[in-house]
C-alpha cells in the first residue's frame, strides 16, 4: 500500500491561498542539582509558580502558571541551555512526585507492533542509552509578533531551548517487539497527565501523532541536561520527536502506538492546526515540523546602549529537521546581508548552532537581523499570518534594535 505523508505546507503564498497540506557537554550548560528532579511542591517564590520555585527568576518572564518564557538575553553564551531557565508550557497540571510514585516503576506501552509489550523506566534503562541535543520550541514561539493578538502566550523569542536529552532510541524499543505493523502511518504518543485531574480523556489527554517514520530518530527521554527528568518537563518519562515543534514531544508519557490514523482527542484533532485567522478545522496543517529560523541574543534592547566601536554581534539558529547551513546578519534592517560564522560544537542537526559577526558601529541606531538557511529553505521576511500565531520565522519581527553611543 503507498504510504501518504501528511506533511503541513508551510510556504506562505500556498497557505495563504488555502493550500492545506555528548558526555561533558551538559555539564557546560550550568546544570542545576539533581533535586530538581522532584515537583517542589512548595509555596512559590519571587513570582513564580511554586511547581517550579527551583527556576532562575531574573532569566524568566512570567505570562501565566502555565507560560512562562526565556529572557532573550538569558539564552546565555553556551549551546545548551541551562535547565533553570528554560521556558515552560503546559497545557495539562505537572504530575506531582505523589502522582508518579517510584520513578522506576513508571511504565509506557509500545503498540502498533508485533509483540506488544509494556517496560518500566528501570527495564528501558537497562536496555541501551543514547545522548541527543534538540531544540525545544513551543508551537506559539513568537506570536507575540502578531497584530491580531492571537489568544495565548505571547511570546517573542523566548518559548524555545536546546536542550541535551539522555533515554532510548523508539528504535531500539521498535525492534525488541518485533517490529511495526503492517498499514500504519502514524506514531501516536499519549501522556496521561491528565488522568488525576478527572477530565474526559478525548478533550484533556496529550496524544500527538507524527509521520511513522519520525520514530527513526525519537528517544523516550529520561534525562535532561544531565539530570532526571523535571516533573515540570514531563517526567520522569517523555517523547522526544527531533525537528518537531514541543507539542509532539508528549509529557509523562504513557504510551506509544503505530496507528493508521490520526488520533481523535482535541489537542491532534483541532487544536495546534495552522488555519487562516478568522478560521478553524481538523482540515488545515498540524503543527509538526519546525521551520529554519535564527535570531539575535545579544546586543539587544535588553542590554541597553552600545559602546562605538568593534560589535560583536551573537544569536542562534536552528534548521528545524535539517542541519542549519548558514546565517546571514544585517545591521541596516535588511538592506544588505553579510555572512556570520558559526562557533562552538555541532551537537547535531537538530540542534541550534550559536552565531557570531562581527563589525565596526559609529554612534546611531541600528537594526540588526539575521537570516538563517537549511540549504533548502531560508527565513522568510514576513510572518505567515494564521489565527493562532504559530511556526512564526520572519526575520524581520525578530531583529532587534540597538543604540549605539
Amino acid at each position: 500500500m503507498k504510504k501518504t505523508k501528511n506533511t503541513p505546507n508551510l510556504n506562505r503564498r500556498n497557505f495563504l491561498a488555502g493550500t492545506a497540506s555528548v558526555a561533558g557537554l551538559a555539564a557546560t550548560a550550568s546544570i542545576v542539582p539533581i533535586t530538581i528532579a522532584n515537583a517542589n511542591h512548595k509555596e512559590g517564590s519571587k513570582g513564580l509558580p511554586d511547581f517550579i520555585s527551583w527556576k532562575n527568576r531574573d532569566a524568566l518572564i512570567v505570562h501565566s502558571d502555565k507560560g512562562i518564557e526565556t529572557h532573550r538575553s538569558a539564552i546565555g553564551e553556551g549551546l545548551v541551555t541551562p535547565n533553570a531557565n528554560v521556558y515552560i508550557r503546559n497545557n495539562m497540571p505537572t504530575m506531582s512526585d505523589a502522582q508518579i510514585g517510584d520513578r522506576n516503576n513508571w511504565k509506557v506501552s509500545i503498540e502498533g507492533v508485533n509483540n506488544p509489550k509494556s517496560f518500566t523506566l528501570a527495564e528501558l534503562k537497562a536496555m541501551g542509552t543514547t545522548t541527543m541535543a534538540t531544540v525545544l520550541q513551543c508551537s506559539g514561539n513568537g506570536r507575540g509578533f502578531f497584530e491580531h493578538k492571537p489568544r495565548g502566550s505571547q511570546w517573542k523569542t523566548g518559548a524555545a531551548a536546546c536542550v541535551m536529552w539522555t533515554g532510548i532510541p523508539v528504535k531500539t524499543l521498535v525492534d525488541a517487539c518485533g517490529g511495526i505493523t503492517s498499514g500504519t502511518t502514524f506514531m501516536t504518543s499519549a501522556g496521561i497527565d491528565h488522568e488525576p485531574t478527572g477530565l474526559d480523556p478525548m478533550k484533556a489527554m496529550i496524544e500527538r501523532s507524527v509521520p511513522k517514520e519520525v520514530y527513526k530518530d525519537a528517544i523516550l527521554a529520561w534525562d535532561m541536561n544531565g539530570v532526571p527528568l523535571p516533573n515540570s518537563h514531563g517526567g520522569p518519562l517523555r517523547m522526544i520527536t527531533p525537528g518537531y515543534f514541543g507539542i509532539n514531544n508528549v509529557k509523562h508519557l504513557g504510551k506509544v502506538s503505530f496507528t493508521s490514523e490520526e488520533s481523535q482527542v482535541k489537542y491532534m484533532k483541532s487544536s495546534y492546526r495552522i488555519s487562516p485567522i478568522g478560521k478553524k478545522g481538523s482540515q488545515y496543517p498540524s503543527c509538526w515540523e519546525m521551520p529554519v529560523k535564527s535570531w539575535i541574543t545579544r546586543p539587544t534592547d535588553e542590554t541597553g546602549t552600545v559602546k562605538a566601536g568593534k560589535v560583536q554581534i551573537v544569536g542562534v539558529a536552528m534548521g528545524g529537521t535539517r542541519k542549519v547551513r548558514s546565517v546571514k546578519v544585517s545591521v541596516n534592517g535588511g538592506k544588505s546581508w553579510k555572512k556570520a560564522k558559526f562557533v562552538g560544537p555541532d551537537l547535531g542537526k537538530f540542534a541550534w548552532r550559536q552565531f557570531v559577526f562581527e563589525t565596526t558601529l559609529s554612534a546611531g541606531s541600528y537594526n540588526i537581523a539575521s537570516l538563517a538557511s537549511n540549504g533548502r529553505d531560508k527565513q522568510p521576511e514576513l510572518r505567515m499570518e494564521n489565527r493562532r500565531g504559530y511556526a512564526h520565522n520572519g526575520w524581520k519581527d525578530h531583529s532587534v534594535n540597538i543604540t549605539v553611543v
